[in-house]
Order: C-alpha cells, then structure tokens, then sequence
C-alpha cells in the first residue's frame, strides 16, 4: 500500500525574503515531499533583494489540497500576501480542512495574526513586526511549533524553520536524514 504524497503549497508575492522562501522549497523537496510554489499576481515573482524567482503556477490556478501552507516574509512581501484575497482564502481553507499553516519573519504578524489564526496559539515573529497584531503575545524563540502553526522569527531561522516543518509533516528521522546532509547537525 502505498503512503499519501504529502503536498504543500508556498505562497510568493512580490518583496517575499528570498532565503525564508527558497530554504523550506529546497529542503522540503530533499525530504520527498512535493512542493508547489505558487505567485500571487503573476508567475514570475520578484524577492526583496532582487532575486527573480519563475513559480510552479499562480496562486489563482492552485486549489485547496495540500497538507500545509508555507508563508515567507520580507515586509512587503508579507504586506503583499496579507492583501491578496486568494492567499487568505487558501490559507484559511487548508488551516479549516487539517492542514498545517508556516510562516516566518513577518509574515506571521502580518498575515496569519489578522486572518484569526493565532488565536490560541503561541507563536513568534520578526522583532518589530508584533504592531499588526497588538492584541497577541509573541515569543522569542526561534522557531516556534504550536499545533498546526509553525513560525520563526526571521531569515537567519529558515533552515530550522523547514525542517521543523519536515518532522511535523513527517518525522523527525526525516527532518535529521535531511539535517545530516547538508551538514546542519
């Protein structure tokens, strides 16, 4: 019998910090899992430092079927997400439907705490970023797991970020066959 393909759908918009988005895609794909990178108001989406990124589809041509959500940061990037009607809308249908929902740096006060879904739960973000949700109580570890929310606090967190999203996908005998590889244990 063969196990369900885990799937998970990472959101791209336009000042999206490069590393917080390319670091989970790079490490979730080397632990088998498939990941669909999807742009929010085109396929070709440009990152906070410049960097040019051609995405799997776009966020209008992707449904609701995966086992979690990825939202990188970068304030614009986070700003861009949290205005995109179609981003929320997937996001709060895979949270509703048992999905996992990640985000990092700013995008968890940004997009995740205006959507409700911190309600709850305890999480962290970018230092600075916890004025677009006043009314939550942020963290300070690095990378923080509660439940179906998984956030981290910024760009120098993305490789413990992904591969706490590995083990809550998986197991964490992947997310450390992963680690070992490319040497972060």
């Amino acid at each position: 019998m063969q196990e369900k393909e885990i799937k998970v759908l990472v959101a791209l918009a336009e000042g999206f910090e490069e590393i917080e988005a390319l670091t989970p895609i790079d490490l979730l794909r080397r632990a088998g899992i498939a990941v669909t990178v999807a742009g929010v108001d085109g396929s070709v989406i440009r990152g906070a430092h410049d960097i040019i990124v051609t995405c799997d589809t776009k966020i209008d041509d992707v449904g609701v079927d995966f086992d979690a959500m990825i939202l990188p940061g970068g304030g614009l990037g986070s700003k861009n997400l949290a205005n995109s009607w179609l981003v929320n809308e997937k996001m709060l249908m895979i949270a509703n439907n048992g999905g996992k929902i990640a985000a990092i740096c700013a995008a968890p006060a940004v997009v995740l705490g205006p959507a409700g879904l911190l309600e709850g739960h305890k999480a962290v973000c970018y230092p600075g970023a916890e004025s677009h949700t006043p009314d939550f109580k942020f963290g300070t570890e690095r990378v923080c797991v509660d439940g179906s929310i998984i956030t981290a606090r910024a760009a120098g967190c993305a490789v413990e970020f992904s591969l706490a999203i590995i083990e809550q996908l998986i197991d964490s005998e992947a997310s450390n066959r992963v680690a070992q590889a490319i040497l972060f244990t």
